[in-house]
């Protein structure tokens, strides 16, 4: 009888540290397997590169359109850039231009 209260009160005190090892054990799983863990590193990477692709390609589009709007400015407008967009968008010309397509 008394051995077997010796190994219960083994058992009991090894609840308490076994618990915090598999808490432990679970944390650091998560930290390697999870996912922000250290194994999608390599995927967030190959976003960040992706993204900043992306990113230049926008920033070169913004100032191509930031650049358009300069030059379409009321106070003091291109007038290449005008005579390009009547041409283009109403199909204004002038009696004497001849009109030469390129496709």
């Amino acid at each position: 009888m008394a051995q077997r209260e010796k190994i219960g009160d083994l058992i009991k005190a090894a609840l308490g540290p076994g618990f915090a090892l598999m808490t432990l054990l679970a944390i650091a799983g998560y930290a390697v397997l999870g996912p922000t863990g250290i194994l999608a590193w390599g995927e967030y990477q190959a976003k960040l590169e992706t993204s900043g692709v992306e990113l230049a390609k926008l920033e070169a589009d913004r100032d191509a359109l930031k650049n358009r709007v300069e030059l379409l400015d009321p106070k003091g407008a291109d007038p290449d850039l005008i005579g390009e967009l009547l041409r283009k968008k109403v199909n204004v010309v002038h009696p004497d231009e001849i009109i030469v397509p390129l496709k």
